[in-house]
């Protein structure tokens, strides 16, 4: 095992939003079936748009967060400790203006 915080740090990651796109062969909802890649092609653009996407908010598609539903994906926010479901490619970017701003990479 190695500890990999230090040079996280140096990269300057400050936030890391998961979203989950976890599918499931069952009867029961998952965010692959309520647009959990979608939100993340979502999340991505809006921190591509705005030069953040190699920033200090990182980004990384995950299994299930536990918050299955089939009107949306779910989607966590950390170090914030932020959770969110039901979340739609519509949703992102209301949210992430709300967790982030408007800020630009020349402004962090």
């Amino acid at each position: 095992m190695r500890d990999r915080t230090e040079a996280v740090r140096d990269r300057g990651v400050t936030d890391h939003v998961l979203v989950c796109t976890h599918d499931r062969d069952s009867e029961y909802a998952c965010c692959a079936g309520a647009g959990g890649e979608a939100v993340l092609d979502a999340v991505r653009t809006w921190l591509r748009d705005r030069d953040l996407f190699w920033s200090g908010v990182a980004v990384a598609e995950t299994s299930c967060l536990g918050l299955c539903s089939t009107d949306g994906a779910a989607v966590a926010i950390h170090p914030r400790g932020h959770w969110y479901a039901d979340v739609t490619s519509e949703d992102v970017p209301e949210l992430l203006t709300r967790e982030f701003g408007t800020r630009t990479i020349d402004e962090e």
